[in-house]
Order: structure tokens, then C-alpha cells, then sequence
């Protein structure tokens, strides 16, 4: 049987911060506006990871437009 790593598609906000390099508080900001999709599993809170991907694509499209 072939064993395919798993892609994680929901992180934290520590695994959040490293990929984009925001802190917690403007993830948190993205994510209460809807920004960013997010889930709450308990007490914590998962972050969609290609959400993620696609608003920092739209951000870099933005600043390279300006």
C-alpha cells in the first residue's frame, strides 16, 4: 500500500504566523472579518491554510498593482 503524506488543510495560529509572517493579532483581525476562513475545534481555532494561501496571493497581487 502506497502512503501519501497528508496536507494538513487546517493549521493554528503559530503554523499561520510562520507561513505568512503576520502576527497573531492581524490574523485574528483577517479571521473575525471573514477575511480568512477559520474554525473553532474546542478552545482552539484552525485557520483554512489555502484560504490563507489565496489571500496572501490577492495581497501580493495588490501591492505589485500599486
Amino acid at each position: 500500500m502506497l502512503k501519501e503524506p497528508v496536507q494538513q488543510e487546517w493549521v493554528s495560529y503559530p503554523e499561520a504566523e510562520r507561513y505568512s509572517g503576520l502576527s497573531h493579532t492581524t490574523l485574528w483581525r483577517y479571521v473575525t472579518s471573514g477575511e480568512l476562513k477559520a474554525a473553532r475545534v474546542g478552545r482552539s481555532v484552525r485557520i483554512h491554510l489555502p484560504s490563507l494561501r489565496e489571500f496572501m496571493e490577492a495581497a501580493s497581487e495588490e501591492a505589485v498593482g500599486e
